[in-house]
């Protein structure tokens, strides 16, 4: 296909964003970049999550993991579930009662300054790195189909994604993403729904039988036993509840456009239509990704493989729309990874803006023009931050959803220690040991995670998270002021 026409498709699906923001923009307030003027209809809202959850990473990576995973990435969903069952009746109600802005402000009425700017900060970096790694990848399928033809170098193409971004984010923020949200989840699921269609088309398939060929293949393993495996069920389902409540309900990024809801009763069905929605959605991905390496055995085409295992998994996707699966599929794939490197950017730093602006710069007491300043350069040095980020990690290879997830355990431990920590107990606890705990907890998982499979041959997985927030907790009590026990 013409690298021509694909940047063309590209530059007009950009340019309905610029519109979109346009409209979006007229008539905002000081507030609306933050909060989108708490006016948003829950249904467009929870449409829109699911783009920014899926993302580039999950485009690519869910369908290309079941060939080394298989499907034991759904014990993982069936966690996701229950987390935000969780998040819907216990996080969104307080977040509301208090009238948050930036969630974290939470911790400071609970704990104390430091543990406040603690737990921002611990989502700034978590946020920051998951940002850059989802359109890292992003980035590097627009290289190849696109970029790579002009001689334009990556770390170029980088800096145009993220300017492009700037340029339709950074009037109104929050207020503009809830609705380009939508418009990206629609373009993602489309792709999925083209390609689905084409595979079943080449394999002279019907889509009952494709259904069953799918059911029955070898790779239709949903369970996984085995408990010294970081696929074992039951690190996958602890895991994937507790990962959902901290990537989600302890994010500012998701939770930000769940607060633009109009009142708590609408975000709390938006999270609830969300969920559902987005554990189907995952499902259609590994099905999606069984169908891919029936097409690739079939017609007889190559994949990387190492000791007897595929290896650059989230390759697969990306090498037969654009080589194998005719102009309709190319474009759709173009137009689905494109919205996914926009959906999980354009909200990730709105959400690291708003949190830095209002939880270390105080913006809040600043008049207008000294918001629209601080606000501009905020968003600017955070697209630095990103891009840096990206060419630091430009190498790396293998699937990265899993590299995200191991990221959050230990970053996103702590936090939701702290919050766990918060809610279900009265226990105050010293605020100048917070930051220390926030700190060690981490590297302490590490080295236990590193030391159980030295000795044991048990790796937590995806149960560092619960790892690193269960000795934080421990550390909490340890550390909690006799003086003022409630």
């Amino acid at each position: 296909m013409s690298a021509t026409l694909i940047l063309f498709i590209i530059a007009s699906y950009f340019g309905v964003l610029l519109l979109i923001s346009h409209v979006v923009s007229k008539n905002t307030s000081d507030e609306s970049f933050y909060t989108g003027d708490r006016k948003s209809p829950w249904q467009v809202v929870a449409f829109g999550m699911i783009g920014a959850v899926l993302s580039g990473v999950t485009f690519v990576s869910i369908p290309g993991m079941v060939g080394t995973n298989y499907f034991y990435y759904l014990q993982f969903v069936f966690g996701n579930v229950v987390g935000y069952v969780f998040i819907t009746y216990v996080l969104v109600p307080i977040y509301y009662d208090l009238k948050l802005v930036s969630i974290y402000t939470y911790l400071e009425s609970r704990f104390g300054i430091k543990s406040y700017k603690t737990g921002s900060l611990f989502f700034l970096i978590s946020q920051s790195f998951g940002a850059a790694l989802r359109l890292l990848l992003a980035a590097k399928i627009l290289q190849y189909a696109v970029f790579d033809a002009f001689h334009i170098p990556f770390f170029v193409t980088v800096l145009v994604i993220l300017a492009l971004i700037w340029l339709y984010t950074h009037k109104s923020g929050i207020k503009t993403i809830v609705w380009t949200d939508t418009l990206q989840t629609f373009f993602l699921l489309l792709s999925v729904g083209v390609t689905i269609y084409v595979i079943k088309n080449a394999l002279n398939l019907n889509l009952v039988e494709t259904t069953s060929a799918v059911v029955n293949h070898d790779y239709f393993k949903i369970f996984n036993w085995d408990f010294n495996s970081g696929s074992n069920f039951f690190k996958q389902f602890i895991s994937g509840v507790l990962i959902a409540v901290a990537m989600v309900g302890l994010d500012q990024n998701m939770m930000q456009k769940t607060l633009t809801c109009k009142n708590k009763k609408e975000a709390q069905r938006n999270i609830l239509t969300f969920s559902l929605v987005l554990a189907v959605t995952q499902f259609l991905f590994l099905g999606l990704g069984v169908m891919l390496y029936m097409y690739a055995e079939k017609f007889g085409i190559e994949l990387d493989v190492e000791n007897g295992k595929f290896i650059n998994t989230d390759t697969l996707f990306p090498m037969l729309s654009l080589n194998h699966f005719g102009t309709i599929a190319s474009l759709s794939f173009i137009l689905g990874i494109t919205a996914a490197s926009f959906s999980s950017a354009d909200s990730a730093l709105t959400a690291l803006t708003t949190s830095f602006t209002h939880d270390f710069l105080d913006i809040k007491h600043k008049n207008s023009k000294e918001k629209k300043i601080m606000k501009n350069r905020v968003l600017f040095g955070f697209s630095i931050v990103v891009f840096i980020i990206i060419m630091v990690f430009s190498q790396s290879k293998g699937n990265v959803i899993s590299l995200i997830f191991k990221v959050a355990g230990y970053t996103y431990g702590p936090l939701l220690g702290l919050y766990l920590f918060g809610i279900f107990t009265k226990i105050k606890v010293k605020d100048t040991a917070v930051p220390f705990i926030c700190i060690v907890m981490p590297m302490v998982t590490y080295l236990l995670n590193h030391y159980f499979i030295l000795l044991f041959d048990f790796d937590f997985g995806f149960m560092n998270i619960f790892v690193n927030a269960f000795l934080t907790v421990i550390c909490l009590i340890l550390y909690r002021d006799k003086k003022n026990i409630n």
